[in-house]
This record gives structure tokens, C-alpha cells and sequence, in this order.
């Protein structure tokens, strides 16, 4: 997959609609459910073991970037909004974009000791704004910080659209740094609400996909 270069303010990256995403064609993503034997804990995995995990078969995404901002465009198919937590038995709809901290860490597992993932994450009772997550394995998930990622989730006749968006230069530790005209891997993980799903109880696309992002000026979405 590749992320256009477009001469396009921060504003205009977050608005699905606007003309540098109409512009780009959008790429399929098939994705499964994670696999009950690898919750975090004896108590998911026994409590789903036979059920299904990951409502969601299929995402389509698109990336862009500024020379400065990376977004990723998806959208899906979800015919309830979900978007309040209200108790222990209603969950928000969410999606995630992944990306390796380091060049080998794993994705199906969420990364391991000194191999962090990096995830920027959006909830749907949250929808204009998301948070920086880094993780070194499975149940390990921490909040970096809730400033870093920007994103703006729309919701209109059985469909989301969510933009997630993060700066390319970020220094902390455990965060992806992303360099214009280099490849990087990058997943997609998807929560149905509905459907109960929560942390890691999700649809997700698998091992990395390889994103290529265009170096600054490459020509592309105006």
C-alpha cells in the first residue's frame, strides 16, 4: 500500500471527505478475529473458547502525508453506532493503526520485551480525538500520551469513516518514528461495540502489511 504525498494542512487530513482522500483509491483489508488462545488472561480465553471473535471481516484504507503528518483514512461497514461506554456490558466502537517500533517487533502478539508496538487508537465515544499506546506483548498496553494522535470519526448509514493521524518525528520511547520516501509495516485493528469487543477482543489484519510513503513532493493528491 502506498501513502500519498499531498500539500494538505492537518484540518483537511482529518475530514474524510475533503478532496486529497476523494482523490486516492482506496485498498481492501481482509481481517480475522485474534485467536482465543492468545487473550491475556485463563478467564477470556476459557469464557471464549468456541466463540467468535471479530465482527468485522473487511476495512478499506487509504494513507496520506504532508511531509510532517501521516493519516490513515478507514472505513467500514457497522450497521450500529456505538459510541458511549456505559457499563461493564457496553463497549464503544473503535479502530487502531499499528506500526512496529522497531523493525522486528511482532504484531501478533503486540509486540515483546524490547520490541514495542506502537498503536494509535481512536474510540468512538472519543471521536475527534485518540490515543498513543505502546505495548511490549500481549496485555501489556500503556497510554503514552493522549496529545500525539489526532483522528475524527464520522458515523452516516451503516458506515464508519475514521481518519487517525500522527506526526511522523515523534521521539519517545516506544513511539514508530516514519521517515517520507522509506517502507514501514503497519496493521489495522477494528472493535465492534455490539459485539462486545474490548481490548483484545478485536478483528485485526494479521502480520504487518507493507506501507511505502512517498518522499516529500512525489507528485500525487493536491
Amino acid at each position: 500500500m502506498r501513502a500519498v504525498y499531498a500539500s494538505a494542512e492537518l484540518d483537511s487530513l482529518l475530514d474524510s471527505e475533503s478532496a486529497p482522500w476523494r482523490a486516492q483509491a482506496s485498498e481492501s483489508i481482509q481481517l480475522i478475529g485474534t485467536p482465543a488462545g492468545l487473550q491475556p488472561t485463563e478467564a477470556i480465553r476459557a469464557s471464549y473458547t468456541g466463540k467468535v471473535i471479530g465482527a468485522t471481516t473487511s476495512v478499506r484504507v487509504r494513507a496520506l502525508h504532508n511531509g510532517d503528518v501521516l493519516a490513515f483514512r478507514l472505513e467500514w461497514e457497522d450497521p450500529h453506532e456505538d459510541n458511549a461506554l456505559l457499563d461493564n456490558d457496553s463497549f464503544p466502537d473503535a479502530a487502531a493503526i499499528a506500526l512496529p517500533a522497531v523493525a522486528d517487533a511482532p504484531l501478533v502478539l503486540m509486540g515483546a520485551p524490547g520490541k514495542p508496538v506502537n498503536a494509535w487508537y481512536w474510540r468512538a465515544d472519543e471521536p475527534n480525538s485518540a490515543r498513543h499506546v505502546t505495548a511490549e506483548g500481549l496485555g501489556t498496553s500503556r497510554t503514552l500520551d493522549v496529545d500525539v494522535v489526532k483522528a475524527r470519526g464520522v458515523w452516516k448509514e451503516g458506515r464508519w469513516n475514521v481518519v487517525i493521524a500522527r506526526a511522523m518525528n515523534v521521539t519517545v520511547p516506544g513511539a514508530a518514528r516514519i521517515t517520507p520516501g522509506s517502507d514501514t509495516g503497519f496493521g489495522v485493528a477494528i472493535w465492534e461495540g455490539s459485539h462486545k469487543e474490548r481490548a483484545g477482543i478485536k478483528a485485526f489484519s494479521g502480520d504487518w502489511k507493507v506501507l511505502t510513503i512517498d518522499p516529500t513532493h512525489a507528485g500525487g493528491a493536491a
